[in-house]
């Protein structure tokens, strides 16, 4: 169990910005440009960490609780989920439930170290990010309660097991098919992208999670950006998993489909934010509210 557990750490300390980093190209080519080297995000830290820190007079120990925890939880929550080939080091009935709330503890420690500085402003940008978090958590327990009616088991490791091969391939297929998309949206919407979101935006009228880190700086900055850069990955692994159950019984040639379906994925939320814009605030909760009667439906399927 160590040597998985170290192993997945690995992966995940080392790899996490590199998807962040396709992002930015295949945005870049669909506007006709270069954009930035692949790489530019771990330049980007590198350059954060080497900087010194700045905090504000008015703000405690929860300003800076907030990236601590952002980048624990991602070493937390990849325990309990498979990678490629590996199983999961951690394992136990109902772990999906903490495996839900260990984000929602990082986004609640990020919202309250927005509200420590005093800013209305950041106080706006708190209270959107946990708004659209709490209507996009329907979808994840649906969904995973989709999973769960196949497994043996209620643990992320049973549900995420070789038996969604047999279930791509019988009546369950058109159930995980609609699981998928749901999930997709969670992702783009709990990793702050368009068209929820803009990571690159400074408008002040549209700004969600950019507006809740305005005050962190340097070090602080970075772990903010590599803990987000983990989540992203964590919870592709989780749609790669499930789109990709199939187990070679090699150990490396699994971990290397593993790695080219999270690039593929990284590829298409590069393609939906160059091809859609932003939706309007109000639009949000209708698309979230939308997903969740989608997922609603897909249990209905797998228990008809």
């Amino acid at each position: 169990m160590v040597a998985r557990l170290l192993l997945q750490l690995f992966i995940l300390l080392l790899f996490a910005p590199l998807p962040l980093g396709v992002i930015n190209k295949t945005k870049a080519l669909f506007a006709g440009r270069n954009g930035p080297p692949l790489l530019q995000p771990y330049y980007d830290l590198l350059r954060l960490w080497r900087k010194g820190f700045v905090f504000s007079r008015t703000t405690t120990w929860v300003f800076l609780a907030g990236p601590v925890v952002g980048l624990a939880v991602p070493l937390l929550a990849v325990q309990l989920i498979p990678f490629g080939g590996l199983s999961a080091p951690v394992s136990f009935e109902g772990d999906l439930i903490l495996f839900v709330y260990l984000f929602a503890l990082s986004r609640f420690f990020t919202a309250v170290a927005a509200l420590d500085t005093g800013s209305s402003f950041e106080g706006m940008g708190a209270v959107r990010e946990v708004t659209f978090s709490c209507l996009a958590e329907p979808t994840i327990f649906f969904a995973l309660l989709v999973l769960a009616r196949g497994a043996d088991g209620l643990s992320l490791g049973a549900l995420l097991g070789p038996h969604l091969a047999g279930q791509w391939q019988g009546e369950g297929g058109a159930a995980l098919g609609l699981i998928l998309v749901c999930l997709f949206v969670v992702l783009l919407v709990e990793n702050s992208r368009i068209p929820f979101d803009d990571p690159n935006t400074h408008l002040e009228l549209t700004m969600v999670h950019e507006v809740m880190v305005l005050d962190h700086s340097g070090p602080a900055f970075g772990m903010i950006l590599y803990g987000a850069a983990m989540k992203l990955m964590v919870l592709s692994a989780l749609l790669v998993r499930i789109a990709l159950p199939l187990q070679t019984g090699s150990l490396i040639l699994d971990l290397v489909l593993f790695l080219c379906g999270l690039f593929v994925l990284a590829v298409l939320i590069g393609v939906v934010e160059s091809t859609m814009a932003r939706l309007r605030l109000p639009r949000v909760p209708q698309v979230l509210v939308g997903t969740t009667l989608l997922s609603i439906f897909a249990l209905v399927l797998v228990l008809r």
